[in-house]
């Protein structure tokens, strides 16, 4: 076996008897030691590299895979990345990549400063184990020293954007990774200065990174003090064996050029082999870039003294592997990432073999059970505990919002808050006939917003009128007006006994209820709203069918025969009897046939003929164009909602217009 450490054995117990019999036992033993400075875990970014042979061209390192928390590869094709998802594993990979570890060059602490310097360190130690000829050493050497080539290399063509918001522009002048004064360098301040030292004696503190193959949004998502992992795979000629090599840096160093974003390099694991095997080798680079995000392997990696200490770690990760029968499951589907990852503290927990606790006190209703929502037992307690917990940032809260960066915030909550008021207030004019109207839930919503922002402590909850409140003003005001009721006056009542029952409320801590709200009653909220909107959206097409009704029979052979003519009524009603008399209209003066469907309708008159309805001419364009309008509009929303997933467009830029327009 190959091994290299430059860290002390002895500095831990080494005996028989001090390791435990099983690898979660041994995996715990070895998180409980005491941490030092340069073994401290940090958060991970592991890439996958593999050779990619073009034709005409030399070989280069092509990206093919990264995990931040989850998986994503490079679309079929080359042009993008797809979704994170959960990595699913062959159980012979995993098998392979423990072979590897266990005959392979594992070098632990190495100092070094370049890829030269790590590459001429492993083989080095591949002279002194095995079979390594000056030739093949060479071969070897420059297929590790090429050219690597990331997948937002092809996007960085366009120009660097030179707007950027209040808000980015403020933290990138506190980030780590900032820019320097003309925006096109970045300077990675947060490595350690003993692990800046490159081959030709220059700190990297002081070596910029070119910010035109960066990809700055990813970079956002990265951690502060995250560390890389890089995986190498790939095959090369004339090898008749497989070079492995396990490769921790003690410190982490700034490798130029090696990964996609300009983070320190803390792990190397190159796999080199003979032609022919190059899927192999990709499914055990997958499975050793996964097993890096395991956060206990994670931390073994970080605190491992051995070889043997790293198989412990793969050896747990076994334990706790589910494996799927092929019959059973497709590999090729891809698992959503879930919402709430399981902790995995239980894993690390002493003297319980395997990490398997048998009582476990789970958060009780979903993890609705945070100090807020627990009963006080006296009158106004919960209110007075949100007051003593909101009382020390109070202050702090205005003083923060004294800044430049606000600005943006300031201006577009402006425009959230003003946009759905106006918007449901002209609808709640036309429900309620102008009784509440845009100025009225204008001024309403002012109140309530700066009350709310001043005393609830929750400054960016956005209250007005949505949906909900639209359908209640609807049956509301339907109810009143059936029974002649007032409808503002009603509506006023309705108010104070709401706000007497909110202090009720308040008074006896009945807020903690809300955690036995489940997602089912959430969902059925949800799903009654958009029932009443649906039978709103049928029904008023359903009256537009009566009032612009289409003529069912008509015959084409009869077509010259249609007419529709305004004519007097043979038996007016009392109402149009008043109107006549209140008009001084005389009937037998007034020329029925002329008048327009205005007139007649004004007049009271009655429309005649064979392409009449009960209130005029026959007129189909409008049933017809709205039912094209119904159709059309829930054809649109429901291709919009899969538009993201779909391949007409980038993940980013499908992301972006359903955003924009649902």
């Amino acid at each position: 076996m190959l091994f290299l450490s430059q860290v002390e054995v002895g500095s831990r117990p080494f005996s028989v008897a001090a390791f435990p019999d099983t690898p979660s036992q041994r995996v715990q033993f070895i998180l409980g030691t005491e941490e030092d400075e340069e073994h401290v875990p940090h958060d991970l970014f592991t890439e996958l590299d593999e050779i990619c042979l073009k034709e005409g061209e030399d070989a280069e390192w092509k990206e093919t895979a990264r995990w931040l928390k989850f998986e994503e590869d490079v679309e079929d094709g080359g042009e993008r990345w797809s979704k994170p998802y959960v990595a699913t594993l062959s159980l012979h990979s995993l098998f392979e990549l423990r072979s590897c570890l266990i005959n392979g060059t594992v070098l632990l602490d190495m100092r070094a400063n370049s890829i030269e310097e790590i590459s001429d360190l492993i083989l080095d130690q591949q002279e002194l184990f095995s079979d390594l000829n000056d030739s093949m050493r060479v071969k070897v050497r420059e297929a590790l020293l090429k050219k690597h080539h990331h997948q937002n290399e092809k996007k960085r063509n366009n120009l660097i954007p030179i707007v950027r918001s209040f808000a980015e522009v403020g933290k990138k002048q506190s980030d780590p990774h900032s820019m320097d004064k003309h925006g096109q360098t970045v300077s990675p301040q947060s490595i350690p200065t003993t692990s800046l030292e490159v081959k030709n004696g220059v700190n990297c503190e002081h070596s910029p990174v070119d910010l035109s193959k960066v990809d700055l949004h990813f970079m956002k998502k990265i951690p502060t003090g995250a560390e890389a992992s890089n995986v190498l795979v790939g095959e090369v000629d004339s090898l008749d064996r497989p070079i492995v090599a396990f490769v921790r840096l003690s410190p982490a160093v700034l490798l130029s050029g090696l990964t996609e974003v300009p983070i320190p390099t803390r792990f190397l694991f190159i796999l080199l082999g003979p032609v022919g095997k190059g899927q192999q080798y990709h499914e055990i680079g997958r499975s050793m870039a996964t097993i890096m995000t395991d956060e206990i392997f994670h931390d073994v990696a970080y605190k491992a003294k051995e070889r043997d200490d790293l198989l412990a770690g793969i050896d747990e990760f076994l334990d706790q592997v589910t494996v799927l029968p092929p019959g059973e499951w497709d590999p090729s589907i891809r698992i959503e990432p879930p919402k709430n990852v399981p902790s995995q503290e239980k894993r690390k927990m002493p003297g319980v073999p395997n990490g398997n606790i048998c009582h476990i006190e789970q958060e009780p209703h979903g993890g609705h059970s945070g100090p807020e929502l627990q009963r006080t037992g006296r009158l106004f307690g919960g209110l007075l505990l949100d007051i003593k917990r909101k009382a020390p940032w109070y202050w702090s809260d205005y003083r923060d919002a004294l800044s430049l960066q606000c600005l943006a915030s300031f201006l577009f909550l402006y425009c959230a808050c003003m946009s759905p008021v106006i918007t449901f207030g002209g609808l709640l004019g036309e429900a309620t006939e102008g009784r509440i109207s845009a100025i009225e839930s204008l001024f309403g919503a002012s109140m309530t917003g700066i009350a709310y922002s001043l005393f609830a402590g929750q400054a960016l909850t956005i209250l007005g009128s949505t949906g909900p409140v639209l359908v209640f003003e609807k049956i509301l005001f339907k109810f009143c007006k059936d029974y002649a009721l007032s409808y503002l006056s009603l509506r006023a009542c309705i108010g104070l006994w709401t706000a007497f029952l909110c202090i009720v409320l308040v008074a006896t801590d009945a807020s903690s209820l809300v955690c036995y709200i489940t997602r089912f009653t959430e969902e059925a909220f949800a799903s009654l709203i958009c029932i009443i909107f649906i039978y709103e959206a049928i029904e008023k097409l359903i009256h537009l069918a009566e009032t612009y009704p289409i003529h069912m029979h008509s015959q084409l052979d009869h077509l010259s025969l249609y007419y529709c003519r305004c004519s007097l009524p043979e038996n007016p009603n009392n109402h149009t009897l008043q109107y006549w008399k209140d008009h001084n209209i005389v009937t037998t003066e007034v020329h029925w046939a002329n008048l327009t469907v205005s007139e007649c309708q004004e007049m009271h008159g009655e429309f005649t003929g064979s392409a009449c309805g009960h209130h005029g001419p026959y007129t189909p364009d409008v049933l017809f164009w709205s039912c094209i309008l119904f159709f059309t509009t829930f054809i649109l929303s429901s291709t919009l909602k899969t538009f993201k997933t779909s391949r007409y467009f980038p993940t980013r830029v499908g992301s972006t217009l359903l955003n924009f327009f649902c």
